[in-house]
């Protein structure tokens, strides 16, 4: 394959699911998708005891935990998704919308996973704690998950960028949208090919204004020397 947009070669219509899952964005996307699991099923199944969230008795912090992991989970199975049918999209303008809308799902949920990390932190640190109460690990591993989880994301984000960074090489735009780069297949500008014939006529000699006659002086001269022959 002979150029590329946005990370990707041109559409084949095949799908190699060994390439795929060898992907950086694609591993990183399922670790980060196993991490949202951890953090917002921690939460629900021991981060409420009696009605009453055990981040110091703040049902916030675990509203805020359990969304942003739902959403995070179901946000990392669309662009999986997507992932999966990346290369198979001819289109340069919905390639770039792909990756536009990658960088800004990884980089909102990088900031968002560093806010539900603070504020489960900050909650967890002021919470009572009774050692004779259970389920202190689960409720601990949703702060580690989420710490995690920013780590992660941030290489989306970074990868994301860098993919978008590439743009489109020439051989792909000339391939798939000649216009896309401003020049044609035959570096003209919008892919025009020149007019023919050519508007610009032959220079003349200088002092001679007319074409030379088809035939020589020479010629012209033989013929008006010609007698008709008399019988």
């Amino acid at each position: 394959m002979d150029g590329g947009a946005y990370g990707a070669g041109k559409s084949t219509g095949k799908f190699d699911i060994i390439a795929f899952v060898k992907k950086p964005q694609v591993i990183l996307r399922a670790v980060s998708w196993l991490f949202a699991v951890i953090v917002f099923g921690c939460i629900s199944s021991q981060g409420w005891e009696k009605d009453h969230c055990r981040y110091n008795d703040d049902a916030n912090a675990c509203s805020f935990g359990t969304v942003v992991g739902v959403l995070a989970f179901l946000g990392l199975i669309l662009l999986l998704a997507v992932d999966a049918m990346f290369e198979n999209i001819s289109g340069v303008q919905h390639r770039k919308y792909a990756v536009m809308a990658d960088m800004a799902f990884s980089g909102l949920w990088m900031f968002l996973w560093f806010v539900n990390f603070c504020y489960l932190s900050d909650a967890w640190r002021k919470t009572e704690i009774d050692e004779s109460e259970w389920g202190e690990s689960g409720v601990e591993a949703a702060i580690a998950f989420s710490f995690f989880s920013i780590g992660t994301f941030g290489g989306l984000t970074a990868l994301a960028f860098l993919r978008f960074r590439k743009g489109v090489s020439e051989q792909f735009a000339s391939g798939y949208e000649p216009d896309v780069l401003g020049g044609g297949p035959g570096g003209q500008q919008g892919g025009q090919y020149p007019s023919y014939p050519p508007t610009e006529q032959p220079q003349m000699p200088p002092g001679d204004p007319y074409q030379q006659p088809p035939f020589s002086g020479q010629d012209q001269r033989a013929a008006g020397d010609f007698h008709p022959v008399t019988y």
